[in-house]
């Protein structure tokens, strides 16, 4: 998508999401999260994208997690129109869940 093209509400949802997801994450972590969004990171994307997803559907193993498959939808629905609001919307209330239970914590 080139900069002149404004941004759909999806596509804004899901750059919110994206970048409230930073904020939680270690900082290579997120830097490298922030490098994946570029669009000239494009042909990087999907794949890393497909093997998150295939690493969270074998989340038993060692070393692999649940947390790959949401990630990598993420990745993917930077590319696919309608992946994008029902992303965004999960990761928000993912997050939302995540700063809730660290604010018990806190308490």
């Amino acid at each position: 998508m080139s900069s002149s093209q404004p941004l759909s509400s999806a596509q804004q949802q899901l750059r919110a999401a994206f970048k409230r997801l930073e904020r939680l994450l270690p900082g290579r972590v997120a830097s490298s999260l922030r490098w994946l969004r570029h669009p000239a990171s494009r042909w990087a994307r999907l794949p890393v994208g497909l093997v998150l997803i295939l690493g969270g559907v074998f989340s038993f193993l060692p070393v692999l997690g649940v947390w790959m498959l949401p990630l990598g939808l993420m990745l993917i629905a930077s590319d696919v129109p309608f992946l994008r609001r029902p992303m965004a919307r999960f990761t928000m209330w993912i997050i939302d869940r995540i700063e809730h239970s660290q604010a018990k914590r806190r308490r």
